[in-house]
């Protein structure tokens, strides 16, 4: 077997980013058990489109705090997300709808929902593929979204109650 004559680093990355997931290397529970904890929760990008400039940087930093807890022998975690935008996820989906010649009001409660999750499932998907792609250390088995049910919830019981 001979040695290529260039590095393929996007190979590389996504081989070894692939290998430290799967083992875990991402999680709190890779430090000790007595480890102090150490968590970011990700200011969670909008589902509405791709990463931009301002997410490189926080992630860029977050990801060198992160790293550098579990270094210092931290049970860290970084807690990933994404935000449903409500407003502007809204503005996306009545666009589509108007494009098709309807209006929400036409296709009723049922149809936008559906229309929406869609939406935030292929945007959503995005840019935490793009974050990963970023080199970002996020224990992605805990991955949010603000709609999630158990977050949601807690809104509801900590503002509605």
């Amino acid at each position: 077997m001979t040695m290529p004559t260039t590095f393929d680093f996007a190979t590389a990355e996504g081989r070894l980013y692939d290998w430290w997931e799967q083992n875990g290397w991402f999680r709190p529970e890779a430090a000790p058990e007595d480890a102090e904890p150490f968590v970011i929760s990700i200011p969670p990008p909008n589902v509405t489109g791709a990463l931009h400039i301002g997410h490189a940087l926080f992630v860029s930093i977050e990801d060198l705090m992160i790293r550098h807890a579990r270094m210092q022998g931290k049970a860290a975690l970084w807690l990933p997300g994404s935000d449903h935008a409500g407003i502007a996820t809204q503005l996306q989906i009545e666009r589509m709808f108007a494009e098709e010649g309807r209006s929400k009001d036409e296709v009723g409660r049922e149809a936008f929902l559906e229309r929406t999750w869609a939406w935030k499932e292929r945007y959503g998907g995005e840019i935490l593929h793009q974050l990963r792609r970023m080199g970002a250390s996020c224990d992605w088995e805990r991955e949010r979204f603000t709609l999630d049910e158990a977050l949601s919830g807690a809104v509801r019981d900590v503002f509605i109650a």
